[in-house]
């Protein structure tokens, strides 16, 4: 296993434990930082004060000492500190028992070792005598040892009780989040709601947020997809049991004209068929969102225009329509190509089917308000106000209707229009006397 697979492998995959781990590291790092100072600044002070003690010591025996006098010392075989002071004629007129230093001292500060002793010497002198003041080094440096350990007992017993602390802390900062794992691990499989973000960190706040999004979109296409099989078995039914009698037509009618009627009639049958069973599985793809955001492109709607007026002019053709760009300005938006192609087609679809033949249909492409109108006019009966709100409906048809459809058309460019942040309206042409359809798509800013 390579390096850096072999530390993913044993890296900790829980939050609060690696949470846990670089946390209490610092602490720990911190303490013995801590207690390493403490210790080495309490070995300082105890090698000044003692530096202190000899001095003032020093400085009482100068000032307190009558000269050639040795009354009034004592026995200092239990003191931690060596004597010696001469008069000034070099004569020494005192020495502790144990005093074993050189005779001759340098004045001030001074480290000397006598039979593999170190001791700390001071030496002061006067006009009157010269005292000399020793301390035994190991004897010295084990107090300061001593006392620098007690000083570095806070700082050691500071660590353990912040690591509990802050383990703590930490278990309860991240209750939330163990609490909305809990909620997640109990739900049911079609639990799509969304999840409460009340109580929860700001740095967990998005990422809940984000799951509802996500389950919002889930939730959505597994509606587009019960609707779809819904709409699907409702629908199919009619054309598939017409086809059905179709096919029954045609073994019954004998040989001529007849039979090809009925073959005719069957072939249109199909045709229709195939027609709704496309524009279903349209529906359902723009309803469920299945093309991603992403996917989305800064797009020439003028271009879109012209190739929606190409797909649907043999249609025009066919029936004598005249259809044509009335007029078109240069406009760019932002969206999926495929489905604004299919919004446009629907809109220039239906106006054919519901113009007479030798009717006319025009569109125009116009900037207003930093959006793009699109629009598509008709020379056909129009649509009654009262069920201009409920074409857009699946599978609605207005009682006027007389062209042969299925009703998905607007629905389709209803739920393309959604998706891009695009607004309808429905109106009378007052340029062909038919149905206005008016379509505004933001402009890219």
């Amino acid at each position: 296993m390579s390096a850096p697979g072999w530390r993913r492998h044993i890296a900790p995959r829980s939050l609060r434990t690696r949470l846990l781990g670089l946390v209490l590291a610092c602490i720990l790092l911190g303490s013995a930082v801590l207690a390493a100072g403490a210790y080495r600044g309490a070995l300082r002070e105890a090698d000044a004060m003692n530096d202190l003690h000899l001095q003032q010591v020093a400085q009482s025996l100068r000032s307190n000492i009558p000269l050639g006098s040795l009354e009034g010392l004592g026995d200092d075989a239990d003191l931690d500190l060596l004597v010696q002071i001469w008069g000034p004629d070099g004569v020494q007129i005192y020495r502790s028992a144990r005093a074993e230093l050189p005779q001759h001292a340098v004045l001030g500060f001074s480290d000397v070792t006598v039979q593999g002793t170190r001791y700390r010497v001071y030496s002061i002198q006067t006009p009157l005598q010269t005292v000399q003041i020793a301390q035994d080094m190991d004897a010295r440096q084990r107090r300061a040892r001593a006392q620098a350990l007690r000083a570095t007992l806070p700082a050691l017993l500071t660590g353990p009780l912040l690591m509990l602390a802050v383990g703590w802390i930490i278990s309860r900062t991240l209750a939330p989040v163990e609490r909305m794992r809990r909620q997640v691990a109990g739900r049911a499989a079609d639990d799509l709601h969304p999840l409460p973000e009340q109580g929860l960190p700001d740095e967990v706040r998005p990422l809940v947020q984000e799951l509802n999004l996500l389950f919002g979109r889930t939730r959505r296409a597994f509606e587009a997809q019960r609707h779809f099989v819904a709409d699907a078995a409702h629908e199919l039914r009619s054309p598939l049991t017409a086809l059905k009698l179709q096919v029954q037509a045609l073994r019954r009618a004998p040989e001529g004209e007849a039979r090809e009627q009925a073959v005719a009639r069957l072939g249109q049958g199909i045709d229709r068929a195939i027609a709704l069973l496309g524009q279903l599985l349209v529906l359902a793809r723009q309803e469920a969102g299945g093309e991603q955001a992403s996917a989305s492109a800064e797009l020439d709607l003028q271009d879109l225009l012209r190739q929606a007026l190409a797909d649907v002019l043999p249609q025009s053709q066919a029936r004598g329509i005249d259809l044509g760009l009335h007029h078109a300005e240069p406009a760019r938006v932002r969206g999926q190509a495929d489905a604004l192609r299919i919004l446009l087609r629907n809109l220039l679809d239906n106006a054919l089917k519901f113009s007479p033949a030798g009717g006319r249909v025009d569109a125009e492409l116009r900037r207003e308000d930093g959006a793009a109108l699109v629009a598509v006019d008709d020379s056909g009966p129009g649509i009654a106000q009262a069920d201009r709100e409920r074409v857009f409906d699946r599978f609605y048809r207005s009682p006027e209707a007389t062209a042969a459809g299925s009703g998905l058309g607007l629905a389709i460019v209803k739920a393309i229009a959604e998706r891009h942040g695009a607004t309808l309206r429905l109106e009378r042409s007052a340029r062909l006397g038919g149905l206005r359809v008016e379509v505004r798509i933001p402009l890219v800013a």
